[in-house]
């Protein structure tokens, strides 16, 4: 048995947030998240696979997401990042105008929102993006 091995026999392993017998809150194999947190290199390891999730699930959404403009992507992943699939699909008219390739409508859609209100700069943002974007005369 290795010592890996040896403390997951002993502590578990949890995916979720949970709160340990000592009462912290704890992830994983008994990390203490409260008073250990995690590494820059562990956030941005999550970060990765956070975006790759969220490259799929956008792939799941557009036929085309590969093709689409750089920046329309990034806008896109960062949408979706901060609103999680179920809330981003909510945006029908917006992902509507994106497969139509109408990027400054697209771009409209998003920034008439009550998630524009909520986030502020980040949709500014988002919103020159996809409009910087746009290939047809709609």
């Amino acid at each position: 048995m290795t010592v890996k091995d040896f403390i997951i026999k002993h502590e578990g392993l949890k995916l979720k947030p949970y709160i340990c017998p000592a009462g912290k809150l704890t992830i994983g194999v008994g990390r203490n998240i409260e008073e250990n947190g995690i590494s820059e290199n562990e956030a941005m390891y999550m970060l990765e696979n956070d975006i790759k999730r969220c490259e799929n699930e956008l792939r799941e959404i557009f036929d085309n997401f590969d093709e689409l403009p750089k920046n329309v992507k990034i806008a896109l992943i960062d949408m979706i990042f901060n609103l999680g699939k179920p809330r981003f699909l909510q945006f029908k008219k917006m992902i509507q105008a994106i497969k139509e390739g109408n990027f400054k409508r697209a771009a409209e859609e998003a920034k008439n929102s009550r998630w524009c209100k909520q986030v502020g700069s980040r949709c500014e943002d988002v919103y020159e993006m996809i409009k910087s974007n746009n290939f047809t005369d709609n």
